[in-house]
């Protein structure tokens, strides 16, 4: 009897230890993650700021400050912008053993990358990869060209245009629409789009211009500038970035035309320090965040600014790592096909509050604020590029009003 009930103590210490064992059966291990982005030519600075951006963000939440106990390491992989060198590089980082692989800075090359790690994937079981999408938003991408591998931390376009434009409702001063972006599938979107939703939400208001320019290759945009005066417009709208959306300032504050400005990325890189020379532009961002967040995304943001004389401004890179970190103490693993399950449909707690990410089609829901441009005071003390302004919130958006049907019928692995 005392033989039976000691065999049985040890049995259940045994299970109990097993049980604790594979609970984090993946502590301790590290998770690399390939960053295939432009990190030299015209966006360079956007890219090199974003991959700090994830080194900080992945030194500060791994091992003990995830639930699943893991190190992540980035690695940067220079692109340099072009959809060709992104699958060059794609083939690499299998080859050198990458799992997982993230890209943001471009669909015209998200969209080739999603389809090469789809198809990797298909060729080779047993090496799948994850495609972590932090700012690519292409709506192709979790619709009709949605795949398994491939999530999406943004909002897309048609998301954020619905919200831009539902805001847009309430604002009087605006009647004549001029819209300026890039020539390649993000900015035909962005148009795409606004037109849709300012028809839906302001039918009074007209786009007196619509025009698309070469991605990263215009260096004085003067005569787009006299383009927009010419037409009378009293509103600017533009999905513009990087390089094209700060010469584009410049080229508006030399003429002196000070018009309202709506914007996706007016807080990136070098934009800021461009609005700041123009005096009191009247400029609006729509986006999944703010400049003025307090807790532990204000403590990062002051970390990153003091570490790097840079701004923290790409969040969701902070919710990928959340992410991954939950789903793989969910899969108790980090073999990416099981933690790609234990993502669909998880439930977070993003820099926003509660996250999702919806099954259907890997898109992220969650809600977007509009920002508005003006000087830091003593509400909104965060100084962007040091210029003496700030994105302060004006509107948050709730993740019902930025949610959009889905047409993806994805192809998921056998059980």
């Amino acid at each position: 009897m005392k033989f039976a009930l000691s065999t049985l103590r040890f049995a259940s210490a045994a299970i109990l230890a097993a049980i604790a064992t594979g609970a984090l059966a993946q502590k301790g291990e590290t998770v690399k993650i390939a960053m295939i982005e432009g990190l030299s030519g015209p966006f360079a600075n956007v890219g090199q700021n974003q991959l700090k951006s994830w080194q900080l963000v992945t030194d500060k939440l791994s091992g003990a400050k995830n639930p699943a106990g893991v190190k992540f390491e980035v690695v940067g992989m220079d692109s340099k912008s072009s959809p060709q060198e992104a699958l060059n590089l794609l083939k690499a980082a299998s080859d050198q053993g990458f799992r997982y692989v993230t890209q943001g800075n471009g669909s015209n090359v998200a969209v080739p990358l999603a389809d090469a790690v789809a198809k990797h994937n298909e060729r080779n079981p047993g090496k799948e990869i994850i495609y972590l999408n932090y700012a690519a938003v292409d709506p192709v991408l979790t619709n009709e060209k949605c795949s398994y591998s491939h999530f999406r931390l943004d909002a897309d376009t048609s998301m954020k245009m619905a919200a831009l434009t539902s805001f847009m409702k309430d604002q009087p001063k605006i009647s004549k629409v001029y819209l300026i972006n890039q020539n390649y599938s993000h900015g035909q979107q962005v148009s795409k789009y606004f037109k849709e939703g300012l028809a839906r939400n302001r039918p009074d208001a007209k786009i007196v211009g619509d025009d698309l320019h070469p991605l990263g290759q215009v260096k004085d945009f003067a005569p787009y500038v006299a383009k927009i005066k010419q037409s009378g417009a009293d509103t600017i709208v533009t999905g513009n970035w990087g390089q094209d959306m700060t010469l584009l300032i410049k080229a508006l504050n030399d003429s002196g035309l000070k018009i309202p400005i709506y914007a996706y990325y007016a807080g990136v890189s070098g934009t800021p320090t461009a609005l700041a020379s123009g005096g009191d532009l009247e400029v609006y961002q729509i986006a999944y965040n703010h400049s003025n967040y307090t807790g532990e995304l204000g403590t990062l943001m002051n970390e990153f600014k003091t570490k790097f004389g840079d701004d923290f401004y790409t969040f969701s890179i902070y919710n990928a790592i959340v992410m991954l970190g939950e789903a793989m103490a969910k899969a108790k693993s980090t073999d990416p096909m099981k933690v790609a399950a234990a993502v669909e449909g998880l439930k977070f707690k993003g820099f926003n509050g509660e996250t999702e990410m919806r099954k259907t089609d890997h898109q992220l829901q969650q809600g977007l604020w509009i920002s508005k441009w003006q000087k830091v005071d003593a509400k909104y003390k965060y100084n962007v590029e040091n210029t003496g302004y700030t994105f302060a919130p004006v509107k948050y958006l709730e993740p019902y009003i930025a949610s959009t049907p889905t047409s993806c019928e994805m192809k998921r692995p056998a059980p």
